[in-house]
């Protein structure tokens, strides 16, 4: 899958980030997530050996899901994950560069931005969407004015201290957030397999209970 191909509006738009996973545990974590639903999956680059977790999942699981990088900051680890296959490229930062090899490569392309300049840099650059990040800093307030000015169609998916509840997420899809990047309501080292499945669970029914 590319970017040319995604098309948003066939997957949960949820991001699953698995900061800190290891290697020996990404495939069955990821397997877990896949079978509650997600198809986005992130592991940053700040996680232990993560270009090799990513190719790991990019050979079990191929190019039916959305599997890359997080925390790509420069232009050599964007093609670093580039190398790996990952379909996926997401950046906590505006980086002109890393969205255009990026996007460049057919990689789906969220960057991390929080202003109106930083967010029309990026969709000019070939970003797919952007990376409200962190949203707790841009706020309700901030996130209203800032989609007033965005075209309709960019999706937004705020990150940062999202938790599986009607009162963390509605107030961002009332706004029209697409959807969410989730980090450590999610996953988290030590979480069992049991813990990640419910988390999992909670975060796709309370966002599609929010859809209906």
């Amino acid at each position: 899958m590319t970017n040319k191909d995604f098309k948003l509006s066939e997957h949960l738009p949820l991001v699953a980030i698995i900061r800190g996973i290891e290697t020996k545990d990404v495939v069955r974590v990821t397997q877990i997530l896949i079978d509650e639903g997600f198809s986005m999956i992130e592991v940053p680059l700040n996680s232990p050996d993560a270009l090799t977790s990513i190719k790991l999942l990019v050979d079990t699981f191929g190019n039916n899901y959305l599997i890359g990088a997080g925390t790509v900051t420069t232009p050599a680890l964007a093609k670093a994950v580039i190398a790996t296959g990952a379909n996926l490229v997401v950046t906590p930062n505006y980086n002109a560069e890393v969205i255009k090899l990026s996007a460049a490569a057919g990689c789906v392309t969220f960057p991390g931005v929080i202003t109106p300049t930083e967010a029309f840099d990026a969709l000019e650059a070939g970003a797919t969407g952007l990376k409200l990040f962190p949203v707790s800093v841009l706020g309700l307030d901030g996130f209203k004015a800032l989609k007033s000015v965005l075209p309709p169609e960019v999706d937004c998916f705020p990150v940062g201290g999202i938790n599986p509840t009607v009162e963390s997420m509605k107030p961002y899809t009332d706004l029209g957030a697409t959807g969410f990047g989730l980090g450590a309501s999610l996953y988290k080292p030590g979480l069992t397999d049991d813990e990640i499945r419910t988390n999992a669970k909670a975060f796709a029914a309370t966002y599609t209970s929010l859809k209906k």
